[in-house]
């Protein structure tokens, strides 16, 4: 877990304040700092440094303003004695701020009391607006302070990501009294910021996964459907200064449990080439719809990619299941038992034997193997295609393995279903997996099932209403898998008998896949088949 840093800012002759502060910021540490980091931590506090005799430093925290009124994102810069813990009087700012390599404003602040909160506001705007009040601000009424609040208003401020501050010290203790030599200091604070990528996979259709980044905003994201891997890129400050300064960086995952390929026991994380730890990795599967992927790259991950191939400005992410074969992982609805399961084989196929084979692990005790009894069932819709009861073995050399027997009616996704394990009617859970799996290549992919269609139709079984309207739903639901073809606009026509000869054909093996699938894409594009 993420170092968390507690607020520590007094005003003298406010001792009671202080406490109460301290406290204030003890508890919202665990609850906003779930969702922001300053270079990868909750906060930022800068190593002290000598003003005047005394060593000082600098603050950088953050907060939602008010999650319920709005999405305001607030950001509060303070300069303490570090010792004392109070704040000064008195203090110009210089801030330079930026997000990511937008750049927000340069400007002077004063503040009397030491202490400065910027406020971003997401408004539709040509340029960044800069409005000043005091007062009436999260931060300054904790500590009974007239402090200023800076509204900063722009496109997609509110939003989240990486906002860096450079931040140099005029004035402190008197106006008047100008610094010799400025004090410098360097922020950033991350906000997290998710980005939503939809697709559609040939097995399991439309869906969608969420990046959060708790760093930077992210580009170029990717799913290769083949080799379940992820791809994206973020910008990323390669220098020792900047690593140094980094405690972590964090990114999540939120994966659909309707995603079954995605549903792996373990992740393995790439960067600019280099593998990382598996310790970065942690899944939380205790939701109900989705399952939460954490990557925490620490410094020592940071420096060894630095020391390796860094890359400009760049962090290339590649993510992927950690097993070569299925290896799926599903945690109960009531969170006490996690079941691990694969095949054999691996690519479970209509009209044949397979073997389904499984672990039951008890969360509690570390995820031990237990023994305990379990109802285990195969379903597709409301068709129960097989069932099991039985008693799993706690043995970790020894695995349980239910034999069962495919129909060939059977194809596209099934599910798995494990309930009430240890007679508790809560602790079930269900794996979707895909019969006759479609691989995305620049073949055609047709199940062989479908050659009975296409012969029954070649002799005038079916009529061509039912072909065509079969066809539809297959092209639709992405079982046959054809190149996108032109369709034009006009009234539906009669199917020429040489496409009713070629599907006899297709379905006895005297003519290939492609062939085939000329004879639906000219379907297609006259009209009679509408996709």
């Amino acid at each position: 877990m993420e170092k968390k840093y507690a607020k520590k800012i007094q005003q003298s002759g406010h001792s009671l304040k202080f406490f109460l502060l301290i406290a204030v910021f003890a508890f919202s540490t665990l609850l906003v700092f779930d969702s922001v980091y300053g270079h990868g931590v909750g906060s930022e506090t800068f190593p002290p440094v000598e003003l005047n005799g005394k060593q000082v430093t600098l603050e950088v925290s953050s907060s939602q303003s008010d999650p319920e009124a709005s999405d305001d994102q607030q950001i509060s810069i303070s300069l303490i004695d570090f010792d004392s813990k109070v704040t000064l009087r008195d203090v110009t700012f210089l801030i330079k701020s930026e997000r990511g390599e937008k750049f927000l404003f340069e400007r002077e602040f004063k503040a009397d009391y030491g202490f400065i909160v910027f406020n971003f506001v997401s408004e539709d705007t040509d340029s960044i607006v800069i409005e000043e009040d005091n007062g009436g601000n999260f931060f300054g009424s904790l500590i009974g302070l007239e402090s200023r609040m800076v509204h900063v208003k722009g496109p997609k401020l509110s939003e989240g990501g990486l906002y860096k501050f450079d931040v140099k010290i005029l004035t402190a203790e008197e106006y008047s009294q100008k610094l010799a030599k400025p004090i410098e200091f360097n922020a950033g604070i991350s906000i997290a910021q998710t980005t939503r990528h939809d697709f559609v996979d040939p097995n399991f259709g439309e869906q969608s996964i969420d990046v959060i980044t708790y760093y930077d905003e992210i580009s170029d994201f990717h799913y290769d459907p083949n080799t379940k891997e992820i791809t994206y890129s973020m910008p990323f400050d390669w220098s020792i200064s900047n690593i140094n300064q980094t405690s972590v960086v964090h990114q999540e995952l939120v994966i659909p449990k309707k995603f079954g390929d995605l549903l792996v026991s373990g992740f393995t994380m790439h960067v600019n080439g280099i593998k990382l730890s598996e310790d970065i990795v942690n899944i939380d599967d205790f939701f109900s719809d989705g399952r939460i992927v954490h990557f925490i790259i620490y410094q020592k991950e940071l420096m060894n990619i630095f020391q390796n191939n860094p890359l400009d400005g760049v962090m290339n992410f590649v993510i992927t299941p950690d097993r070569q074969e299925t290896h799926l992982s599903s945690v109960t609805d009531n969170g006490q038992f996690r079941i691990l399961v694969s095949s054999e084989p691996e690519n479970l196929k209509s009209n044949s034997n397979a073997e389904i084979i499984f672990d039951i692990t008890d969360i509690f005790l570390r995820n031990k193997p237990v023994s305990t009894n379990y109802d285990f069932s195969i379903t597709q819709n409301d068709r129960v295609i097989f069932e099991q009861s039985g008693i799993s073995t706690d043995s970790k050399d020894e695995h349980n393995v239910v034999p069962v027997m495919i129909p060939k009616d059977i194809t596209g996704i099934v599910h798995l279903n494990f309930e009430n394990l240890d007679g508790n009617d809560r602790a079930r859970t269900s794996i979707p997996v895909v019969i006759d799996r479609i691989t995305q290549t620049n073949e055609i992919s047709i199940p062989d099932w479908i050659r009975n269609n296409a012969l029954w139709w070649s002799e005038e079984q079916i009529d061509d209403n039912t072909f065509i309207q079969g066809i539809e739903y297959l092209i639709k639901n992405k079982i046959i898998v054809i190149p996108s073809t032109q369709q034009e606009s006009t009234e539906s026509q009669s199917i020429p008998d040489w496409i009713r000869n070629n599907a006899g054909w297709w379905a006895d093996g005297q003519i290939d896949n492609e062939t085939f699938v000329q004879g639906l894409e000219f379907l297609i594009q006259k009209g009679i088949i509408r996709v």
